[in-house]
């Protein structure tokens, strides 16, 4: 039992066909026993979802060779984890990744995430767990630069663990041909979407929106994951499940409510 290797389990948002989970896939595949549950098309932005009014589906399917074993879910990233761990798989991971996702997650956009949203779970089940991104939405985004990385962070939180509730997101600068220039630990930056919403009107005369808008970081500060993406470092920043406002507690108790 001392020998076994460690289970780790894939889970992505852009779909089981993603080059992104395809190289996460190879990648684990050197640190242990692999098993992929994904979703069987794109679940981007579907933040922590689930399948409540529907059914879900999960079949094993082989997408490219390999020792993994895989399986193809009909539901969203949050329905992938909660399938592995309670009906796919006969122990408990102990390691859950996923990504690697087709754009950035930094900052505000961990909120938004079906790839973080799949971590976040993970913590929720006591399995350390990460998210990745790279910052490049192309479907021919060059992932091997940050594979060796990948790696090496997977590795370390697989001997170290996290605490419950606890992962990491973890953003990779889009490649530009040099060399990366580390990881940096940081903080989410404080930054924003706005947004605007594209009007139009279908060919019956009835009016539809596109969402669009621009991504604006407020925040100057050198330790923040936006800063490190920007002088092409990779980000690791801890999230943590527990979303309490705790330096409010004291001043709402004060309104004698």
């Amino acid at each position: 039992m001392a020998d076994k290797k460690p289970l780790i389990l894939v889970c992505n948002d852009d779909g089981i066909t993603a080059p992104g989970i395809r190289h996460l896939v190879e990648t684990m595949n050197e640190l242990g026993e692999v098993v992929v549950v994904a979703p069987d098309g794109p679940q981007s932005g579907m933040g922590h979802a689930i399948t409540i009014n529907g059914i879900l589906r999960c079949d094993e399917i082989k997408i490219e060779e390999g020792p993994q074993t895989e399986y193809s879910c009909t539901g969203t990233p949050v329905d992938c984890v909660k399938l592995a761990v309670n009906v796919v798989l006969d122990r408990k991971p102990d390691l859950v990744v996923s990504g690697i996702n087709h754009g950035s997650n930094s900052s505000i956009n961990v909120i938004y995430s079906g790839t973080m949203s799949a971590a976040v779970e993970g913590s929720l089940e006591g399995i350390p767990s990460i998210g990745f991104s790279l910052s490049d939405f192309s479907w021919e985004a060059n992932f091997k630069p940050a594979q060796k990385y990948i790696k090496e962070i997977a590795a370390k939180t697989l001997k170290e663990g996290l605490p419950y509730g606890t992962c990491l997101n973890v953003n990779i600068p889009k490649h530009t041909g040099e060399e990366y220039k580390g990881v940096k630990v940081c903080r989410q930056a404080k930054a924003n979407w706005e947004e605007e919403f594209d009007s139009r009107t279908d060919p019956r005369g009835r009016n539809y929106y596109w969402l669009t808008g621009k991504f604006v970081d407020y925040d100057k500060g050198q330790d923040t994951d936006e800063w490190a993406l920007a002088n092409y470092y990779i980000s690791v920043v801890p999230v943590n499940s527990d979303i309490t406002a705790h330096h409010l507690i004291n001043e709402l108790n004060d309104w004698d409510l």
